[in-house]
């Protein structure tokens, strides 16, 4: 009896050692998709991870507990970087919005309380002067805010990342693209901390490929 129990625990751990394999090496196919065109990234010789997303999007806001621990612990060789998704409507004027805070270098200041305001408060801030009275609530200079918000270079900013958005190819958010080569989502990865699992990985393939 007691060799039964050791052979069923063994054929057990077996398993679960399996398991654990595949878990941690992704597929092609599957776990994440191969961009038919590589898009060139923003520091040639870094590891790039986007994360495109966008502030009405309940998944990205249950995503930032998980995703920014990570972030903070990234190596240095890898360089993380947020993309609003805009598909029209409210999607393009919060991803106006977030670029002209990231021009003003304050969007890490406010980047919790936007989602905050948008997911839990419920407040629309589509309106660019609604969006600057919240704002000044969280210390951003209103004039300053909207005048970086119709400026030519924003403008500019918001045409390259919706043409970056094509070509990634994302049908959704929260996605995730890592060296501008591989796609993937909570969807195909299978969760939030699978998303990370996926990442971890295709950044250690992209780190050997060198």
């Amino acid at each position: 009896m007691r060799k039964l129990i050791l052979s069923a625990a063994l054929v057990a751990a077996s398993v679960f050692g399996m398991t654990a394999v595949q878990a941690a090496e992704p597929v092609a196919g599957k776990e994440y998709l191969v961009l038919s065109n590589p898009v060139p990234v923003s520091f040639p010789g870094k590891i790039e991870v986007v994360e495109l997303f966008w502030y009405g999007c309940p998944h990205c806001y249950s995503f930032e507990p998980v995703i920014n621990p990570w972030v903070e612990k990234l190596p240095k060789d890898v360089n993380f970087k947020r993309i609003p998704a805009m598909f029209g409507g409210p999607w393009d004027a919060h991803g106006q919005m977030f670029l002209t805070l990231e021009a003003m270098g304050v969007e890490h200041k406010v980047h919790a309380a936007v989602f905050d305001a948008i997911q839990n408060q419920r407040k629309r801030l589509t309106d660019p002067q609604d969006m600057a009275d919240f704002l000044a609530t969280q210390g951003v200079d209103k004039d300053k805010f909207l005048a970086t918000f119709n400026s030519f270079a924003i403008k500019g900013q918001v045409n390259q990342a919706k043409e970056l958005a094509k070509k990634y190819e994302i049908t959704g958010v929260p996605s995730m693209i890592v060296n501008g080569k591989y796609r993937f989502d909570l969807g195909t990865a299978g969760g939030a901390e699978a998303v990370l699992n996926v990442a971890d990985q295709l950044i250690d393939k992209e780190r050997a490929a060198k």
